[in-house]
């Protein structure tokens, strides 16, 4: 089995990158390819642009990705209560080539941030909408104020419940 993971954040300090890295480790036997969206940064999404340069290289590439996996993996950053504008810009230029996106892959979803919410506003919007463009929600996971939860230097959820709960939902994962 092959996992495709990422963040929905192009911070090199990524706090959901952080987290989808841990929840990577807990699926057993998988063959898992972390992502970094810094490496597909396409020019800001616009008519004009893609009628000037046609397909941006980097969204062929990162859904070239996306098909190569069994499962995807994906923790969004919240940026004022919605996607980061580094996952907004690749997943548009991504569905202007192919609208079902996340090809139907099953997926578990995940979000973190500093607050007390874990970034439930973006989890909220992204149930909703991602669905719309192929992504197979099997699980979703929320991880409330980072910085009190989790441990960066072992990079583990070092809150017992939560981390307890993630693990169950690795366990349950259905593909």
């Amino acid at each position: 089995m092959k996992i495709i993971a990422f963040a929905g954040s192009n911070s090199s300090k990524s706090i959901n990158k952080k987290l989808v890295t841990y929840a990577s480790s807990l699926f057993n036997n998988a063959e898992v390819e972390i992502l970094d969206l810094r490496d597909y940064q396409a020019p800001l999404f616009s008519v004009d642009v893609e009628k000037e340069i046609g397909q941006a290289e980097e969204a062929l590439a990162f859904l070239e990705k996306l098909k190569s996996a069994d499962m995807l993996l994906i923790s969004l950053a919240e940026n004022n209560g919605n996607y980061s504008t580094a996952f907004k810009n690749i997943f548009d230029w991504c569905s202007r080539i192919e609208k079902d996106v996340f090809q139907k892959k099953p997926t578990l979803l995940m979000a973190t941030s500093p607050g007390g919410r874990g970034g439930k506003g973006v989890l909220e919007i992204a149930q909703s909408n991602l669905p719309r463009y192929g992504a197979d929600i099997k699980a979703v996971f929320s991880l409330p104020s980072f910085n009190d939860n989790f441990n960066v230097e072992n990079n583990t959820i070092s809150n017992e419940e939560l981390d307890n709960e993630l693990k169950q939902t690795v366990s349950n994962f259905k593909f």
